[in-house]
């Protein structure tokens, strides 16, 4: 019999639903269950991508979603360690001499 931890096992719950076309002003649109959004946390006016593949049409959270407000919240300082971390802050490089250029 094998144990498997319950920490390392992924629960995927797969919520399948049917819903209608409906009319919204001159488009058509879909309603999309609230238990839905949810499990993708997505909320009205949030970004999606749409494509039509297999003939089927896929609705995904649009790529980088809140990024623009997540960069601007950040200071200077946080720009500066996440992208040019202190590679060498602990690192003893008193030994290293540059060479030389002979000319």
């Amino acid at each position: 019999m094998l144990f498997v931890p319950l920490h390392r096992i992924n629960v995927i719950t797969f919520i399948a639903m049917t819903s209608n076309i409906v009319q919204i002003g001159n488009s058509r649109g879909v309603i999309i269950p609230s238990i839905l959004l949810q499990q993708m946390k997505l909320s009205l006016k949030s970004p999606v991508s749409i494509e039509v593949a297999d003939e089927q049409i896929i609705i995904k959270p649009a790529p980088r979603q809140g990024w623009a407000e997540a960069f601007k919240a950040l200071s200077p300082e946080d720009l500066t360690e996440q992208f040019f971390p202190d590679v060498f802050e602990d690192e003893d490089l008193s030994w290293w001499q540059w060479k030389q250029e002979q000319k």
